[in-house]
């Protein structure tokens, strides 16, 4: 009697969710390599999200943090979408070069390629940072194309808040969207990113280095920011 009690109450669950979710006319699924420096990062986005009462209730983001690593994202992302029946939305894939081969960090983008081709209603994405995404973080504060080791681009990362009176910068941090929102241009780092990609203009993302695509899942959650704090993403 007990365990059909359970069941009834997990259907009633699966139930609501799924209502949930059909409200809910743009879908982002973020699969993170960290379970904490870019999953507290996009955690600033949802919050302001879901304060936006145009979009509220509009926009679903969940965040996932799959410590893990290159094509491991993506096999978490499309193990996630098979078991929770994910019909439609964006899945994206965050995740950093580091020292990984590049022929997976290729992979990633790859892999998309392939699954995309497959369910028009489901894409798959690949914000990869290249060698980390503290170079994201770095190009709120400048236009750098140093190709560097993560401690130096942390360094440039911890002169620059201390010179700005912002603390200092640590993997991790709570509020680091509001850093970067508030002591940083995030309208300039998406122009910056732009400008890096474009110069590397027919490389794989291995061999974009320094380089990232995250600007694109930036670009994308913007859209749904409250208009005074839209302004601070979007170009005049």
């Amino acid at each position: 009697m007990a365990k059909r009690g359970r069941k009834e109450k997990d259907n009633w669950k699966k139930k609501r969710r799924q209502e949930y979710l059909e409200k809910k006319e743009f879908r982002y699924y973020i699969f993170c390599e960290g379970q904490a420096t870019e999953p507290k990062y996009f955690q600033g986005f949802k919050r302001y999200i879901e304060d936006n009462p145009i979009y509220r209730d509009m926009v679903l983001i969940e965040i996932e943090g799959c410590q893990a690593e290159t094509m491991r994202v993506i096999g978490k992302a499309e193990e996630y979408v098979r078991e929770n029946k994910i019909t439609k939305g964006q899945i994206w894939c965050v995740y950093d070069k580091d020292s990984f081969p590049s022929s997976d960090v290729n992979g990633v983008v790859q892999r998309a390629e392939v699954l995309n081709q497959k369910n028009p209603d489901i894409q798959y994405h690949a914000a990869w940072s290249n060698e980390c995404i503290e170079f994201w973080f770095m190009l709120h504060f400048a236009y750098y194309t140093a190709n560097n080791h993560r401690s130096e681009y942390k360094k440039f990362l911890n002169e620059k808040f201390q010179e700005l009176g912002i603390g200092k910068y640590e993997k991790n941090m709570d509020n680091i969207f509001e850093t970067l929102m508030n002591g940083g241009n995030p309208k300039l780092a998406i122009r910056y990113a732009k400008r890096i990609i474009k110069n590397g203009e027919g490389k794989t993302p291995a061999e974009i280095a320094p380089g990232t695509k995250v600007y694109e899942l930036v670009e994308e959650l913007a859209k749904y920011l409250p208009e005074e704090i839209k302004k601070q993403f979007k170009e005049d």
